[in-house]
């Protein structure tokens, strides 16, 4: 089918238009119209998208789906995917219907609301597609104003310090990115990315002010992408925005934010940062594996001081991206194929954790760990769902966030022993923290007088959540599933950057011997 990758992006966007014209009143009819306009928009993109899984070829490391046309000004309007980023388009098109199965209590300006996550999953799944440098700011960029107004308008107490926060971290982090992109297009000649890919850029070292820059014009460009990668990521120690971002959020605003926003960031450093700039990679890897070691050690410990249930899962989210930032910049197979598994399965279940949070926000108002506990004795199906969650986002075997895990320690293992020892730490503070939140909220006996009519999961809760739980589960036993899907991508990649790699050490070394 042609243009099969355009239908799929633009289909919630023209949802979002329908509602924004035809949609009046704010009546309860109109409330539950917008719901279910959104609804149905959102699970036809998923269903469109899965043509895009079944006609996508493994084999062929290429871009697939190629869309090319003519666009304003000259620009090239150019959307492809490959083995690295189909899985994101599809966990973007798998997770909105839940995201907005989980708003069917919003009360407050319903359509704006659904307005505002359909733009966004257009935004969203524009950044996986997008084969332009100025097409990929522009969705990359663009994506932060839906956001920015879910978490301002229907976020908690301290929404609108949050959503300056979080807008001013990310869009700061990115205008570095832009300065690059226009240096990169006036020494190649093109925004096309495909391009770009094959294109060399200077590798010379040269002094700035006294600075001796190694890998010249490579370790800048690749400094400036990291900016806006490492803020969206996030990494430590550029971190901060997010726990007060999604603690304000409300939790289809977490779900999301989890679930895929932060994906932005790793597919950033495959798309760009590794195959462009493989000197820069090279001379800042070091930092890069030490900066991700500390991100897991430290937000895990930080994760078992909070008293708010979101906090604490949102200092876990970035503990789980540091496993990521490390995979990726190991650059072998296990390394990076670990890195793409743990962010698709990090997408299931920080989302259904953020998920089990509003299930008991809905009733009890409140996120204070203090405020719960022996919660087994009257929701039992909800203890179940969230301990599996609890599980999965350990790292228990047999769930998806034991490969992610596993492959990511593996990949650094041959890299630098020292990082992978740290980063192994991580495992068991994540399961003091993940344990320890699942102790006080849902076991021990019912003593809180508050507690005592609260209801477990309804039939749309629990249907909500039999989706990831059966992606968690199956992802755990059968990771093949993506795994060979990403492979062939992921080898052409590492294949290039060490050829890339080699071609500039053997061109700076005949530049030093004619100096």
């Amino acid at each position: 089918m042609d243009n099969l990758l355009s239908i799929t992006t633009f289909i919630p966007a023209i949802a979002a238009a329908i509602l924004a014209i035809f949609l009046r009143g704010e009546d309860a009819a109109a409330q539950r119209n917008a719901k279910w306009v959104a609804l149905i928009a959102t699970t036809l993109t998923f269903i469109v998208s899965l043509f895009i899984l079944a006609g996508f070829d493994p084999s062929d490391t290429g871009f697939q789906f190629v869309e090319e046309h003519q666009w304003l000004l000259g620009l090239e309007y150019k959307m492809g995917v490959d083995g690295i980023s189909v899985l994101f388009v599809l966990l973007t098109t798998f997770m909105m219907p839940l995201t907005i199965a989980a708003s069917w209590n919003v009360t407050k300006r319903v359509k704006e609301y659904m307005i505002a996550f359909l733009i966004l999953e257009t935004l969203m799944l524009g950044v996986f597609m997008a084969l332009d440098l100025v097409l990929f700011y522009l969705f990359f960029e663009a994506g932060l104003i839906p956001m920015f107004l879910i978490i301002g308008i229907w976020g908690g107490k301290e929404r609108i310090y949050a959503s300056f926060k979080f807008f001013l971290y990310t869009f700061l982090g990115s205008v570095l990115m832009l300065v690059a992109m226009v240096a990169m297009f006036s020494d190649a000649g093109t925004t096309d990315i495909v391009t770009l890919l094959s294109h060399q850029f200077g590798s010379e070292s040269f002094s700035i002010l006294g600075i001796h820059i190694v890998g010249g014009m490579q370790t800048l460009m690749f400094i400036a992408f990291f900016a806006s990668f490492a803020v969206k990521m996030p990494m430590w120690p550029v971190h901060t925005w997010l726990p007060d971002a999604h603690v304000q959020a409300p939790t289809a605003g977490s779900v999301v934010l989890a679930a895929i926003l932060l994906k932005m960031g790793g597919y950033g450093f495959l798309r760009f940062s590794l195959p462009m700039f493989p000197v820069g990679a090279e001379v800042l890897t070091p930092l890069i594996l030490w900066m991700s070691a500390i991100a897991i050690v430290y937000t895990s410990l930080v994760a078992l001081a909070q008293e708010d249930m979101k906090k604490l899962i949102a200092y876990s989210s970035v503990a789980h991206m540091g496993y990521v930032t490390m995979g990726i910049f190991a650059a072998n197979q296990q390394g990076i194929d670990g890195a793409i598994f743990q962010m698709i399965s990090h997408g299931f279940i920080s989302g259904a954790l953020f998920l089990c949070v509003g299930v008991i926000y809905d009733r009890m108002h409140t996120r204070e760990i203090d405020a719960y506990g022996g919660l087994v004795n009257r929701m039992p199906a909800y203890a179940l769902i969230f301990m599996l969650f609890t599980m999965a986002n350990v790292g228990l075997p047999g769930t998806s966030g034991f490969i992610g895990e596993f492959l990511t320690l593996v990949g650094i293992f041959q890299v630098n022993t020292w990082v992978a020892l740290v980063a192994t730490s991580g495992v068991i503070l994540s399961a003091a923290y993940a344990l320890w939140l699942y102790r006080r909220v849902v076991l021990g006996d019912l003593i809180k007088e508050s507690l005592r009519s609260i209801t477990d999961m309804t039939g749309r809760e629990r249907a909500i959540f039999a989706p990831l739980v059966v992606m968690t589960l199956l992802l755990g036993v059968y990771p093949s599933l993506v795994t060979d899907i990403i492979g062939p991508s992921v080898e052409a990649l590492i294949s290039n950057y060490d050829t890339d790699l080699a071609a500039a050490h053997a061109a700076s070394q005949i530049a030093d011997a004619s100096h």
